[in-house]
């Protein structure tokens, strides 16, 4: 599979500065047959001294007496990938009880504080922001904050989308921004955000731990993400029915089938192309193909049509399948602005808490 490599923007923020890139690495967009007949591959010697190693998915599907791929036998061969919809559903999200590891400096009117949580028995960080005050009968509203890709290397809890995080906690918003596995002090390896579930698990264990907070309102709880971490964030949104809304940011949310032949085609050379097979694959694997578990709960999209790191056309993609999907959502669109909206920051905040205020 190409690789896929983006550059670095950089975004200066209300004071707050940051740098935010997206990801080279390998998206789950490895297509299983070379051509319109699948075939079992051949089984490979296990190497001495590797027997711990975890086995590849399987990719083997059974066809008809003509060698066609029926729906049945595709989504078998879909819920046997570990970043397929049905197998995270499979999985359970326990969370645990959010420890404080430090108090920060507060915000305007909530306090600022590190925070730890379990997530596949690695211990997840995040920066936690609670109202100040009494909260509200059932308890405050809630955000799980999912950033976009940063170099995990790079990553610091209290550096990154602070701007972003605190506009929705001066609304009176709980918000939880989680340090995934492999970031900042956060246990665990950086697996990636497309080709590996492990992200979207510590966002799903994010929100389990959230509801165990008696300050939550589990009823009243969304989720925003910005780039990879809208990517998450829908992931989230089809696994867990408690995630009422969700507002997503330049999103890489177009189905795989698009991203896969659509997204930084190398420069000098043809558009990637799939098979109609190989297509039907890709875009039962996507999250796109259970937006009618949405059930109603809303999207709102925001993004600029020169973001130079997710092409406008995935909103506008992702609009099109929610559309068939019929589920309710709304999309902004912003002449010459980039990945991060830094033209129409405050205008898209507000849209986004204005959002929440009504959906949650």
């Amino acid at each position: 599979m190409r690789r896929l490599v983006h550059f670095v923007v950089l975004l200066l923020v209300l004071g707050a500065g940051y740098v935010a890139v997206t990801q080279p690495e390998n998206l789950p967009f490895r297509v299983p047959w070379q051509g319109q007949t699948p075939a079992a591959p051949a089984p490979q010697p296990e190497a001495e001294g590797d027997a711990s190693t975890e086995p590849p998915p399987d990719t083997t599907v059974r066809t008809g007496p003509f060698g066609e791929v029926t729906d049945a036998a595709l989504e078998a061969l879909v819920a046997r990938q570990p970043i397929s919809i049905p197998a995270l559903r499979a999985r359970e999200y326990p969370g645990s009880r959010l420890t404080v590891v430090r108090t920060l400096n507060a915000g305007s009117n909530y306090s600022r504080q590190v925070v730890s949580y379990q997530s596949d028995g690695l211990k997840i960080f995040a920066l936690l922001t609670v109202p100040n005050g009494t909260p509200p009968k059932g308890g405050w509203p809630a955000i799980v904050f999912n950033h976009g890709y940063i170099p995990p290397q790079q990553y610091r809890t209290t550096e990154r989308y602070v701007a972003y995080q605190d506009a929705f906690a001066r609304a009176g918003y709980v918000t939880l921004k989680s340090d995934y596995r492999g970031h900042g002090d956060s246990e665990g390896e950086a697996g990636g955000g497309y080709n590996d579930p492990g992200y979207t698990v510590d966002v799903l264990n994010a929100a389990a731990s959230l509801k165990k907070d008696p300050r939550v309102n589990r009823d009243r709880m969304g989720v925003w993400g910005h780039s990879m971490g809208g990517q998450l964030s829908l992931r989230a949104m089809l696994v867990d029915p408690d995630l009422k809304a969700a507002s997503l940011w330049a999103g890489v949310v177009a189905s795989y089938d698009v991203l896969a032949t659509d997204w930084n085609p190398p420069k000098g050379e043809e558009k990637p192309t799939l098979d109609r097979l190989n297509r039907r694959y890709l875009r039962a694997l996507s999250p796109n193909a259970y937006l009618q578990d949405l059930d109603g709960r809303p999207i709102e999209l925001q993004q600029g049509t020169a973001d130079e790191d997710v092409p406008y056309s995935f909103q506008q993609a992702f609009a099109d399948d929610l559309r068939a999907a019929r589920q309710r959502f709304t999309a902004y669109r912003y002449p010459g602005d980039n990945h991060n909206l830094s033209g129409n920051l405050r205008t898209a905040l507000n849209r986004s808490v204005a959002f929440f205020n009504d959906n949650l």
